[in-house]
């Protein structure tokens, strides 16, 4: 383990990524807006064509600022879950968290095709979309610290984090196959995942939302560094194993589940990122690790969604798959070059 003074000068330079990479993702788009533009509207000048500051300030930066969180929320989501259940294959979907989201969205979009001459289908709106997700992913994360009251293994309780998963999945699968094909249409198109969607106060409590899941997440640092050198040891350092994995879990689930609530699934960065992380700073200390997946998550993000907007075309790919498609294979890439798994 590396002295603390040793990393600042990576972590200048993820901050300094960070910087370049959110300009960059504002100032590129659909619309072509030049660089100077976007600071002059970025800054509170003048430009010459008012339209492109309110493109600018209520699209991209909003659009921004969800990349941001959504990367950094995923990432140290799945940074908990692997270093709880010692998984290096671990991430925010574990739990069946994220599968509770999209069981909800399921429900609102596909469920009210099936009562479509009591309820109207105006209801599915963005905000009933997202308290749906909502709803449908804390009703997972209870029934698995239910479970977690009544098991002391970690591995079982992994088990059955993944059945919850397949659970919701099947459920998904009834409702797909009875539903008509509009309705498919739409619950599919949410599955693509959207950082463009959310509003100023969307954003707003998007953000309380992360805040909450980071601030628990700090707290449970030590019991974290314990966890690696297993529950044993862990207990013998005098970490409370029960009040400390409920935390863990409670972050995971507020910071995996507002973020499928409000952006969509969206795959690779809560599995990634952690590995991605650990081969650049070489550190198994969470007080190095935390703070080092926040940022480089929300870079991965920002990075992602350029690619996906595909600058000067009106066309947006998914950033569920594109995340993936570009992450996959540089995870690949970085494991054969190093050889060896830092975990």
């Amino acid at each position: 383990m590396r002295p603390k003074g040793t990393y600042t000068l990576r972590f200048g330079i993820l901050m300094v990524a960070l910087c370049g990479c959110l300009l960059l993702n504002i100032s590129l788009g659909s619309v072509s807006i030049s660089f100077t533009d976007t600071l002059k509207a970025i800054f509170g000048a003048e430009i010459q064509n008012k339209s492109l500051t309110y493109i600018i300030w209520n699209y991209r930066i909003p659009k921004a600022f969800t990349a941001i969180m959504s990367g950094a929320g995923l990432a140290l989501s799945g940074l908990l879950m692997q270093t709880l259940f010692r998984n290096p294959l671990a991430g925010p979907f574990v739990l069946g968290i994220s599968s509770g989201a999209s069981l909800g969205a399921a429900i609102l979009i596909m469920g009210l095709s099936l009562f479509s001459g009591i309820l109207s289908a105006s209801m599915v709106t963005d905000v009933s979309l997202a308290l749906a997700s909502s709803m449908g992913s804390f009703l997972v994360l209870f029934l698995v610290i239910g479970v977690a009251t009544k098991i002391k293994d970690t591995m079982a309780l992994l088990i059955i984090g993944l059945m919850f998963g397949s659970i919701t999945a099947a459920v998904v699968s009834v409702l797909s196959y009875f539903t008509n094909a509009e309705k498919l249409q739409q619950y599919v198109y949410w599955t693509f995942g959207s950082l463009g969607d959310l509003s100023w106060n969307q954003l707003g409590i998007l953000g309380i939302a992360i805040l909450v899941g980071i601030g628990i997440s700090i707290f449970s640092i030590k019991p974290l560094n314990g966890y690696l050198l297993g529950e044993h040891y862990a207990q013998s350092l005098g970490i409370h194993l029960k009040k400390s994995r409920f935390l863990i879990i409670i972050a995971t689930g507020i910071l995996a589940g507002s973020i499928t609530a409000f952006a969509g699934p969206i795959a690779f960065i809560g599995l990634a990122v952690p590995h991605l992380t650990r081969q650049i700073f070489n550190t198994t200390d969470h007080k190095i690790l935390v703070p080092a997946v926040l940022m480089y998550g929300s870079i991965t993000l920002l990075l992602c969604d350029i690619v996906a907007q595909l600058p000067g075309q009106a066309e947006v790919l998914p950033i569920n798959a594109i995340t993936s498609l570009i992450g996959a294979p540089v995870v690949i890439w970085l494991l054969m070059r190093k050889r060896k798994m830092i975990f």
